[in-house]
């Protein structure tokens, strides 16, 4: 019998799932130790987008320098948050390969909840992102020449507010794309469009007018403002992008959420 079947689709939402701190808990370590090997085993996507923007910060660093004011934290804060939306795909990836391998149905057939197994597969993900930001922001102090920061504090906030979203989009993208040929090709050119448009590639002050009213509209443009904030130490400044890019992983979480729970991630959709 099918796991999607009408009766046992009946009986697993019917079924009583143990709902204390502690089992829940044990659940989501489950999963979260279960996804830190799969990563472990598989790291040549996150090593690509950590070591890519390091090789461009270098090429592009004398060229920004000379275009803009601020040069280095333009180079430094752009291409990061650019290779930052790339990994998009690695958080939906990570919900998508269970599908693939014809196994979200048995987490779904489990006392885990749609939330717990949401967190279970991105909380190791968030590690991640928030490692490579981490990363790409030492080095852009090292190397390429970013002024410290004079509030490690701030720089903290808004590298996880800003992985919470990009983790929140990704959940969703899995959560409608099909394949994952469909993922790479949504989160690919999304992470391009949103990244340029947002000012990430070329500073907005030398955008045409009608690209810097866009821009707005771009989750990028919101990152590059709170990662420039902070690296500025403008705790002020940091407030509006903050609200907007929690705001916007909120929605997302919850459409992810909602569409799991409403057995959107069955592997019958592929």
């Amino acid at each position: 019998m099918l796991l999607d079947t009408p009766q046992v689709q009946a009986q697993v939402h019917a079924r009583p799932r143990p709902t204390g701190p502690r089992e829940s808990a044990y659940r989501i370590g489950a999963m979260v130790r279960h996804n830190i090997r799969i990563r472990l085993r598989d790291p040549g996507q996150m090593i690509s987008y950590i070591a890519m923007p390091m090789v461009l910060m270098i090429v592009l660093k004398p060229l920004y320098v000379r275009a803009v004011e601020g040069g280095a934290t333009q180079v430094v804060t752009g291409l990061l948050v650019m290779f930052s939306v790339f990994a998009i795909a690695i958080a939906g990836s990570s919900i998508m390969v269970e599908r693939q391998w014809q196994t979200w149905d048995r987490l779904r057939a489990s006392n885990a909840s749609a939330t717990e197994m949401l967190l279970g597969k991105v909380i190791p993900i968030f590690v991640v992102m928030v490692a490579q930001q981490s990363i790409l922001l030492t080095y852009g102090c090292l190397v390429i020449g970013l002024p410290m920061p004079p509030s490690l504090g701030y720089l903290a906030l808004a590298i996880l507010v800003w992985a919470f979203a990009l983790l929140a989009i990704g959940a969703a993208l899995a959560t409608i794309a099909r394949s994952l040929g469909e993922l790479g090709v949504i989160s690919d050119v999304g992470a391009l469009v949103l990244s340029s448009m947002g000012g990430a590639l070329v500073p907005l002050s030398i955008m045409p007018g009608w690209a810097q009213a866009a821009a707005h509209a771009s989750p990028g443009y919101w990152a590059l403002s709170l990662m420039q904030a902070a690296v500025r130490g403008d705790g002020a400044a940091m407030v509006l992008p903050t609200v907007i890019l929690l705001a916007l992983g909120v929605l997302a979480g919850t459409f992810a959420v909602r569409r799991l729970t409403r057995g959107w991630g069955r592997t019958r959709l592929l």
